[in-house]
C-alpha cells in the first residue's frame, strides 16, 4: 500500500497473550470470549505489529513490539514467542535491516510496545537501531519515567535508557516528520501519538492501544489497563465517528488476524466493515 510519499509494509515482531479481563474491562467474559477465545489461563491470544513507512528520504517504524529481552519466567507468562517472526526477520521479508531504519515513533512506552527498540550484546544493551532517531511524547516521557502505582509495572528503563545515554531520543509535542501527522490521546496513557498518513484518497489511522484490536472497535470495549478510561470512551467516539464518515484505514497494533480495517455501522454500534491488508 502507498499513501502520499510513503510505501507501508505491516511489520509483525511477536505472537504473546494478555489477560481476556484486563484487555477487555467491563465487558462480561461470556461476550468478549466470542470474539476472543482464551486459553486456560484465559489470555487472549494477540501479536506485536509495527508499521514501516519507507519514502525516498526515511525508512520509519512505528513501535518495536515486545523485543527479546525476556527472561523465562515473563516469556512464559505473555507467552511471547519470535519463533514465527521477529522484527530483523520482518524487515527482511521486505528487503531491509535494522540499520537502515532512519526513525522510529514509540506510541508510548509500554513494554510491549517499544521492547524491540534496544537488544541485548555480549552482555550489554545497544539500540537495535543505531542509525535512528527515536521520537517520544514528552508527556509520555515524563509519565515513564515517574510512573503512577497503577502503571509503574508496563514501563522498563532497559527499553529506553541506552537510547537517551546516546542522545538518540527526541521529545516531541506536535509534527514533527514530513507527511506524517499526529493524534494525542490521553485515556489509555499521557501524551499517546497515533501516527495519521494521508493524502487526497485515503487516510491511515495508527491504533495502537486505544483500538489494539478489532474486537475494541465498539466503544464500551475498554481496557482495564487504560489510566483513564472514562476519557478512552470519549476518545473513541469522537475518532470512530469521523473514521466511518471519512472512511479512514484503522491499523491494529495487536490483533492476531487483522492488519487494518475500515469502520462500519452494526445497529447502533461501530464495527469492522472491510479487512484491509496492508502488506503481504
Amino acid at each position: 500500500m502507498k499513501i502520499g510519499q510513503y510505501k507501508l509494509y505491516s511489520i509483525e515482531t511477536s505472537e504473546f497473550a494478555l489477560d481476556g479481563g484486563a484487555m477487555f474491562g467491563i465487558i462480561p467474559k461470556v461476550i468478549w470470549e466470542k470474539k476472543s477465545h482464551p486459553d486456560s489461563l484465559n489470555r487472549i491470544k494477540m501479536v506485536t505489529r509495527s508499521l514501516l513507512l519507507v519514502s525516498d528520504s526515511h525508512k520509519i517504524l512505528i513501535d518495536t513490539g515486545n523485543g527479546s529481552k525476556w527472561t523465562e519466567k515473563y516469556l512464559d507468562l505473555y507467552n511471547i514467542d519470535l519463533s514465527m517472526f521477529n522484527i530483523k526477520s520482518s524487515l527482511s521479508k521486505y528487503g531491509f535491516t535494522t540499520n537502515e531504519i532512519t526513525d522510529v515513533i514509540c506510541t508510548h512506552l509500554h513494554f510491549d510496545h517499544v521492547g524491540g527498540n534496544t537488544i541485548y550484546y555480549k552482555d550489554s544493551l545497544i539500540p537495535t537501531f543505531p542509525n535512528a532517531n527515536y521520537w517520544i511524547s514528552e508527556r509520555n516521557w515524563n509519565l515513564a519515567n515517574h510512573p503512577s502505582q497503577k502503571d509503574k509495572g508496563s514501563f522498563m528503563e532497559c527499553d529506553w535508557k541506552v537510547l537517551g545515554n546516546n542522545n538518540m531520543i527526541k521529545l516531541v509535542k506536535d509534527k514533527f516528520l514530513p507527511g506524517i501527522d499526529i493524534y494525542f490521546t490521553e485515556g489509555h496513557t499521557d501524551g499517546l501519538m497515533h501516527p495519521i498518513i494521508s493524502d487526497s484518497n485515503r487516510t491511515l489511522f495508527y491504533g495502537a492501544d486505544i483500538f489494539p484490536t478489532a474486537a475494541h472497535i465498539p466503544i464500551p470495549w475498554v481496557m482495564s489497563y487504560d489510566l483513564r478510561p472514562g476519557e478512552t470512551v470519549k476518545e473513541k467516539d469522537k475518532l470512530l465517528k469521523k473514521m466511518y464518515s471519512e472512511e479512514w484505514i484503522l491499523f491494529f497494533e495487536h490483533d492476531p488476524f487483522y492488519q487494518a480495517c475500515t469502520i462500519g455501522m452494526e445497529g447502533r454500534h461501530y464495527c469492522m466493515d472491510s479487512p484491509v491488508i496492508i502488506s503481504e
